[in-house]
């Protein structure tokens, strides 16, 4: 890995693009082939991404968000290496009125300026709460 590379700063800008709402700008700072991995078991949620099928996601979820974005801000971030552990906070509104506030762990794998995988770790109870309950 380029030593010039800061990994937290990739990770924040990242996180920063995310939280706008900026999909295409998202997918822009991950490599080809990069993979996103969501824990737990809830359909239409959980699983492995590859590039393309987490830019579907993103739009999906992006279209439930009044202001049209997930906002997550960093608590914490340790980095080694090419890879940045991230603890934060998420907040959006959604268009049914119901708000998601979400913990995450984040762990992401660089490779060099770009982001090549992801494993986010979040309340799947909140999330099918916000998004899928009746």
């Amino acid at each position: 890995m380029n030593d010039r590379i800061d990994p937290k700063a990739v990770v924040a800008d990242f996180l920063a693009t995310f939280s706008r709402g900026d999909v295409d700008g998202v997918l822009a700072t991950m490599a080809d082939g990069a993979t996103w991995w969501v824990s737990g078991g809830l359909d239409g949620m959980a699983g492995t991404y590859e590039k393309a099928t987490f830019g579907d996601l993103l739009r999906g979820a992006t279209a439930l968000y009044l202001e049209g974005a997930l906002r997550i801000t960093p608590t914490s971030m340790i980095a080694e290496g090419n890879r940045v552990a991230v603890e934060a906070k998420g907040l959006a509104t959604m268009t049914n009125g119901r708000v998601y506030a979400p913990s995450y762990h984040f762990l992401f794998e660089l490779a060099g300026d770009k982001i090549l995988r992801v494993r986010e770790y979040m309340d799947t109870m909140h999330a099918w709460e916000t998004f899928f309950k009746p």
